[in-house]
């Protein structure tokens, strides 16, 4: 139940249903969602250390702002990793490797022309989690796991706008490039597209 209450209450908060300065009460949320208030508390304890919510105790707790040192701060180490993980992967990239990740950006760029956000989100981390697999380091993957969903409000914002054809042009730059195993234009277009998510606002 913990992990339900933790999965729906950040789901709301990444998709803009519980907006950003929105108040998080526990028995109002525990009500909502059908569960006890002790997993709702858990819950909230949780997205607090992650960054999205914003807890001071005996006084509140609301949803944080989109725009925080925290975010600017898991922009930077995201962005780092991912360059990491670029450079790793390029001497392991294989033929089906493009495939997935080309594969990948088709759905991307139909989700963005239907307007569903939440599949071109899908689609994205699709795309991105092949070089980071090919990297195969597990302390990359884990801290990318644990950064990631801080900044998927700014992903939902600028793939909700024509931003998010920008990103198609990306991931195609970057899919060529590790295609012929070019390392130094896929860490460019790598750093450009998670730098751009802070600078295309």
């Amino acid at each position: 139940m913990r992990d339900e209450a933790y999965d729906r209450i950040r789901h709301a908060i990444v998709d803009g249903t519980f907006k950003p300065g929105a108040p998080l009460r526990d028995a109002d949320l525990a009500e909502q969602l059908g569960l006890s208030r002790a997993p709702v508390r858990q819950a909230l304890l949780r997205l607090a250390e992650e960054g999205l919510v914003d807890s001071k105790p005996q006084s509140y707790t609301r949803v944080s702002e989109v725009m925080s040192p925290d975010v600017t701060d898991a922009r930077e180490i995201v962005r780092l990793l991912h360059e990491f993980a670029v450079r790793q992967a390029v001497p392991n990239v294989r033929r089906e490797d493009v495939a997935v990740m080309r594969a990948a950006n088709d759905r991307f760029a139909k989700a963005i022309e239907a307007g569903d956000i939440a599949a071109a989100v899908r689609a994205d981390d699709e795309l991105h989690d092949v070089p980071v697999r090919l990297a195969g380091n597990t302390a990359v993957a884990a801290t990318l796991d644990r950064y990631t969903p801080l900044l998927r409000r700014l992903e939902h914002a600028r793939f909700s706008s024509a931003l998010a054809w920008n990103s198609v042009e990306r991931h195609t730059k970057l899919i060529d490039a590790l295609e012929k195993h070019d390392t130094a234009t896929a860490v460019s277009v790598i750093s450009t597209i998670w730098t751009d998510l802070l600078e295309d606002r």
